[in-house]
């Protein structure tokens, strides 16, 4: 354990409020004003602080304080995980696509996509705002005239996941972000909401490939 950049003694007190302490390199946030929450965000609930045509938001979802802010977006027809915190620099890693923390969408489609599709969209497809690429894309089951994939994307432009579906063919009837980096959870249910427990901060900034030293 090291506080701000030196090797932590026995015993030794800190400041919680101004003090860096690292684990084997990434950030202990003991901070007590930083908060972090994992939400379920319910389809129709925008992902943003305030709405200026009065429709429910995120944050009305948890805590009115301390004031939090979504780490990133999900589009409001889509549901899913999303990450709400006041820490700034933990939402910087999450949301850059520099830093490649993964974000992890069950899709349902029409049709069943062929195996050129999914091809396709792992290597690249041009939307109207620029080449969009997934990290990975595959079939997880087909009935009838739908299909269920899972695609891991490491960027989050507008409806991006949608557009790139569309464009090889296969209208989205469904989508839900299940996990974000490393952080899942199976048990939220759409409006529902927890604290993240700091082994799940610690690694989602390990997944950034990040240290408190690097200003992160």
């Amino acid at each position: 354990m090291n506080v701000d950049g030196s090797r932590a003694t026995l015993g030794q007190k800190v400041d919680p409020n101004t003090a860096r302490i690292t684990v084997d390199g990434l950030p202990l946030p003991v901070a007590p004003e930083l908060v972090y929450y994992l939400v379920y965000k319910p389809i129709d609930v925008i992902s943003t602080a305030s709405d200026p045509h009065g429709r429910t938001t995120v944050v009305e979802l948890v805590p009115a304080e301390p004031r939090v802010y979504p780490v990133g977006r999900l589009d409001a027809d889509s549901e899913g995980l999303l990450i709400l915190t006041n820490d700034g620099a933990l939402t910087e890693l999450v949301t850059h696509p520099r830093f490649g923390v993964t974000k992890t969408y069950v899709v349902m489609v029409d049709g069943r996509p062929e195996h050129a599709a999914l091809r396709s969209l792992e290597s690249g497809v041009e939307l109207d705002d620029g080449r969009a690429q997934a990290q990975s894309a595959r079939l997880i089951d087909a009935h009838g005239g739908s299909a269920m994939l899972e695609i891991v994307m490491t960027e989050g432009r507008k409806r991006e996941v949608r557009r790139m579906l569309d464009a090889v063919g296969h209208r989205v009837r469904r989508l839900v972000r299940t996990a974000i980096g490393p952080v899942r959870d199976t048990d939220l249910t759409p409006g529902t909401w927890r604290h993240l427990s700091v082994h799940e901060i610690r690694r989602l900034y390990s997944a950034a490939g990040s240290t408190w030293e690097d200003g992160a």
